[in-house]
């Protein structure tokens, strides 16, 4: 029988089946909204810090308040852990601008929209770790401002169905020729002479929490990183290719298009900084 998750509505805690919100939420007519995933293990939050701070330049950027102190925000997202008793999984966090009357310019006097809530899941013994995932190039056409954590998603959602289409777990974005990166994730190759490589942040990436604490990894462990853009027929040619978020961490990536990568079996740098990634981020959850 399924455990109805408690979550969290603008100050209350309530069964998720008693949670309403306005038909006037801007997060739903405008999609003016942003979020946040932070994963939990052993019932402990993972590189939160990275991801508050995330989440004030996303409000700082929309000109969009935060109704909760960075203190009690930190506190709430312990308590949804506690009433849910999440041991692995993830909390979701959305901030919209709150209900007004339907118009295309800000309401100056609309109360903010703040929800989470949690998903089971295993994040760590994730089965497509030891087969990785297939990617299929698809066209970029997101809005220009994906640095900023909104809630609109509908177009790679798009791509991730197309890619579903074509046999494949993902969808890889493309972008005047150049990846920019996955639908959910950010994207990396490791050259045949093992240098790591990503594309370097901008406005036209997510500036993702896991993909600078890989990043930092890497060149403390002596791996070689070159950030820039890369092809898809890099990509292709790759010794390697993985992606990383804060739902998958570091995850193989072992077909491109049809064609293997590499060998077309997860490689050892990606394996290897997954390892030292969950050592690291464990040693430091709060």
């Amino acid at each position: 029988m399924r455990v109805t998750r408690i979550v969290y509505l603008n100050g209350a805690w309530i069964p998720e089946a008693d949670a309403r919100i306005s038909i006037f939420d801007r997060g739903f007519l405008f999609a003016d909204a942003i979020y946040e995933v932070t994963a939990v293990i052993g019932g402990k939050l993972i590189e939160y810090a990275g991801h508050a701070a995330r989440l004030q330049r996303s409000t700082e950027e929309l000109a969009m308040p935060c109704p909760l102190s960075p203190e009690a925000l930190l506190a709430v997202h312990r308590e949804i852990v506690r009433r849910n008793d999440l041991q692995e999984g993830l909390i979701y966090l959305q901030i919209s601008r709150g209900a007004a009357d339907r118009d295309f310019a800000y309401p100056q006097d609309a109360a903010p929209t703040l929800v989470l809530f949690t998903q089971a899941k295993a994040v760590v013994d994730n089965p497509k770790v030891k087969t990785g995932i297939s990617v299929a190039m698809q066209p970029d056409l997101r809005w220009a401002r994906r640095d900023i954590k909104t809630v609109q998603l509908l177009y790679p959602s798009m791509a991730k169905m197309e890619a579903a289409r074509l046999g494949a777990d993902d969808a890889w974005l493309v972008e005047d020729g150049f990846v920019t990166e996955a639908t959910s994730a950010s994207a990396h190759i490791v050259t045949k002479d093992g240098t790591l490589v990503t594309r370097q942040l901008s406005q036209a990436i997510l500036h993702g929490i896991t993909r600078a604490s890989t990043l930092d990894l890497a060149r403390r462990a002596g791996i070689p990183v070159d950030v820039r853009p890369f092809t898809p027929k890099e990509a292709m040619d790759a010794a390697e290719a993985f992606i990383t978020s804060a739902t998958s961490f570091v995850l193989p990536v072992t077909k491109i298009d049809g064609q293997p990568v590499g060998s077309g079996v997860p490689g050892p740098v990606s394996a290897r900084l997954r390892e030292l990634y969950i050592a690291e981020k464990l040693a430091s959850a709060i």
